[in-house]
This record gives structure tokens, sequence and C-alpha cells, in this order.
């Protein structure tokens, strides 16, 4: 089998929208376009935000195995009631609040090994096509003035809920509805608010006021991506209302125009069975978890299971991932030492590979590990029974070109078992030099003691007939 072949055999993945596995068939061949939700951005990320991140990066890195051309955007929600509060609770200017943590955000994503999206659209770079799309909304007679709001009928388009599979009257129980006088209907909901003389505010046919939520998305997709794209995602919770009134109005404002093709969503990051979350209080930040994590464990973590599963996170699971990535860190690092560079893993790596075809089954992330482990032993046992090295290279090229598209084993594996970076490297080397001439001067007692000293540091000598090397434990 060619890697052609394998590239060309169908991506399917989970339709939200029809509730079932589907062979993905893009808009065109030559150009796939996905839009992915991204943070509001008034605080750090939790762990639970990095999810989609990781997911539709994933997915991004497949597509881009398969197709010649992947846009893909994911925006910065940069104009929210929560950015208003938190500005005005730190005394600072909103866009000094945005500005930082829009920043901290992608420090935070760059840590997990993640892509550049192809746009990054900031909502508040948008002002002119939200009012646009709200003017054709009235137009149309799909939307209405009330007391400086204007706002969407839902009544006014006969598919409303089908995304979410609700009735009018189910998104009206214990539903996320803001019940106001001012809607003719409690389930219709806002594309342009008033702003008061403090709040940040644009000039707009219905008097000075800001974009609702759901807009902000719908006109970002319009002007980057067009009327119609391949894939939308996000996480589970934003299907309704976010991703519901989004494609309302979008439909709406295009004539019918359909508006995505396929809906893509991850499931729950739980913390002792409950959904983190901010309002729970139960969230670990990012950055709070790379302080004692590095980004691919984190990234390991988030892939452990398939991303429409729930995932229970805890300590534990990114022991765990520490430790499955050590061993595959520790068979690429015997594959070097074991063997030459001569066979391209481009060439090599998808051939026969069930751990790529295991990502083009809806990201099936957790058989694709799986089947690293399973590249890695047989590394391992290939170490010395391989005499010319061409299985090895191969069974090298196998694992890091789909570990590549998972977006792990990015680091060298010498580093990797330093701790990921050299900053006291020099040190530890020095040391490890101090510690050699005292078994030379037969100093027994201070070649034990620095060898003791870093292992309490968390770093383990490993003494060998070509020397000393060193690796964190």
């Amino acid at each position: 089998m060619t890697t052609t072949e394998v590239q060309h055999k169908p991506l399917r993945v989970y339709n939200s929208a029809t509730r079932s596995k589907e062979t993905f068939e893009p808009l065109s061949p030559d150009c796939v376009k996905m839009y992915v939700c991204g943070p509001t951005v008034y605080n750090l990320v939790h762990i639970g935000n990095a999810r989609p991140v990781v997911v539709f990066d994933t997915l991004f890195r497949v597509l881009q195995s398969i197709y010649p051309k992947v846009i893909y955007a994911r925006n910065i929600t940069d104009i929210d009631d929560k950015i208003i509060k938190a500005a005005a609770e730190q005394n600072i200017e909103i866009g000094e609040l945005t500005s930082r943590y829009a920043k901290a955000y992608s420090e935070d994503m760059s840590y997990l090994n993640t892509l550049e999206p192809s746009i990054t659209p900031y909502a508040t770079e948008h002002l002119p096509e939200m009012i646009a799309m709200v003017q054709k909304l009235v137009d149309q007679g799909h939307a209405y003035e009330s007391e400086g709001h204007v706002l969407f009928d839902v009544t006014s388009m006969e598919s409303y809920g089908t995304l979410s599979n609700r009735s009018l009257d189910d998104m009206l129980d214990g539903a996320r509805v803001e019940v106001a006088g001012y809607k003719r209907y409690a389930g219709d909901f806002v594309l342009w608010k008033p702003s008061n003389d403090s709040d940040p505010g644009w000039d707009s046919p219905w008097g000075r006021g800001r974009p609702g939520w759901h807009l902000e998305c719908s006109a970002m997709i319009e002007k980057h991506l067009g009327d119609t794209i391949d894939i939308h995602g996000g996480g589970r919770d934003l299907i309704f209302p976010h991703h519901e009134n989004e494609r309302a109005q979008s439909e709406c404002a295009h004539g019918g125009t359909h508006y995505v093709k396929y809906w893509m969503h991850n499931g729950y990051l739980n913390i002792g069975g409950e959904k983190m979350s901010k309002s729970l209080g139960n969230f670990r930040t990012v950055r709070e978890l790379l302080e004692s994590y590095d980004g691919e464990v984190i990234r390991l973590a988030l892939l452990s299971a398939q991303y429409r599963s729930e995932l229970d996170f805890s300590p534990e699971l990114l022991d765990q991932a520490k430790t499955s990535l050590d061993t595959l860190y520790g068979a690429l690092k015997a594959a070097n030492a074991a063997s030459d560079n001569s066979v391209a893993a481009e060439q090599t790596g998808l051939q026969n590979n069930v751990a790529y075809q295991a990502l083009l089954d809806d990201l099936n992330t957790p058989l694709a590990i799986s089947e690293l482990h399973r590249l890695s032993k047989e590394i391992n046992k290939n170490i010395s029974a391989d005499e010319s090295g061409e299985i090895l290279q191969q069974l090298k090229a196998q694992l890091q070109s789909v570990a590549t598209l998972m977006g792990l084993l990015q680091h060298d594996p010498e580093a990797w078992f330093k701790g990921g970076n050299n900053d006291d490297g020099a040190e530890i080397d020095a040391l490890i030099a101090e510690r050699q001439q005292a078994k030379v001067d037969k100093n027994w007692a201070r070649a034990d003691e620095i060898r003791k000293s870093l292992k309490e540091q968390g770093v383990e000598l490993l003494d060998s007939k070509e020397g000393t090397s060193w690796r964190r434990i």
C-alpha cells in the first residue's frame, strides 16, 4: 500500500447535527475551511478550555495530511460583559486586559505544541460586519428592535432548535435563556445591546451599543470563510445556545444557505466527577499546570480519551502521561543510538500505519496512542536483532510521523530526559565533571555526595563505559 493510498482512506467524523459518524466530504477538495470557538480573554485559561484547542489542533494536522490547503480560524472574543466586569474590578482599560490575556492564551497554548491557526480574528475588529448582519436580519423580518436592543426572533426560523435537538418549549425549561420584558418571546436572543456611557460601545442604526456573543462568530466566519464552512468545532457546552444561535442568524442572514456541514464537539473535562468550570471554582489553569508538567505531558493527557468522551482530569492522569512519554522517548533514544537516519520518516511513516488510520476514524486517539506503544516495543525488540538497521528505522519513522500528527514527541529524546530544557544543564555537567575527578582522585565520599545531591534534585546519573550521562526522574 502506498502513502497516497493510505492518505486517501476516508476521514470519518461524528457530526453533532446528525448525531452520527459520517465520511468527511469537504465542500471543495482543494481547500477545507474549519472554525473553532476561541477564548473570551478576561483571565488565564483553565485546562478545560485547552481540550478543544488540542483536539482541533490534532484534527487540523490530520486534515493537512490529506488536503492541499486547510484554513483554520480560531477567534478571540475581546468584548463581552465578563471582560467589562473584570476590567472594572481591576481598574484598567478593557484593551489592556484583553491584550494581556490574549497574549497569555497564545503562550500557554504554544507550550501544548499547538500550531498557530491560519487566521485569528478578534471580535472588536469586525464591528462593521456585525452591524451589517444585524441590519440584514431586521430587513428580512428575522430580528426586531426593542428598548434599544435588537433581538433575533426564534419563531421566525422553522428549523430553529434542530442542532441541539430541542423544541422551543424545551429551551425554556432550565436552559440558558434570559427572560426579559423587552423580548417578544423568552427564547429570543440578543444581537445588539445598548451601552451606557461607562461601557464600550459603537455607533449603529439602533444607537450606541455592542454586539451579542453569538453574533460575533457569525460575522467573523462570514468575512474570513464565507457563508458555508466545512467544520465548526467547540466544546459540547456550546451546542446550545451559542452554536444553535450562530446557525440561526447566519442561515437567516444568508437566505437559508447552509451554514456548517459538520458540527464537531468535544466532551467535558471533569474534576472529581464534576465538569470543570470557573463558575464552580474547581478549575486548574494551564499556566499553573505548566509549572509542574511539560506541555507535551498535558497534551497527551488531554488526548488519552476519545475527544467526544468525558475526561476525568487528575494528577494521576498527568503522571501516567509522563510515564507514557518516557517510554516512547526511551524507544526513540535507543533507536537513535542503534541506527542512522537514512530513511525519511515523511516517506515511510504513514505506510500501513494503524495509528494514522485510528486518527482517520473520528480521531480515535486512545487507539493511536496504543499503537505508538506497540511501535515502541517493536523498536526495543529490534535494537539488537536488526543488524542492517532498516527495520528499526522504518519503525522509528512510523512512530515519529504519527506522533507528529498528534503533536507529540517533539523534543529531542536526550533533552526530554533532561527535563525538556538545558537551563541548568551546565551546572549539572560541571558537577558530573567534578564527580569524575573525585573518582580519579579516589575521593569516593565526594563522588557519592554529588550523586546523592543530584538525585535529591531529581537528576539520575547513568554510568557506562562511554562515560556518565544524566536524566531527570
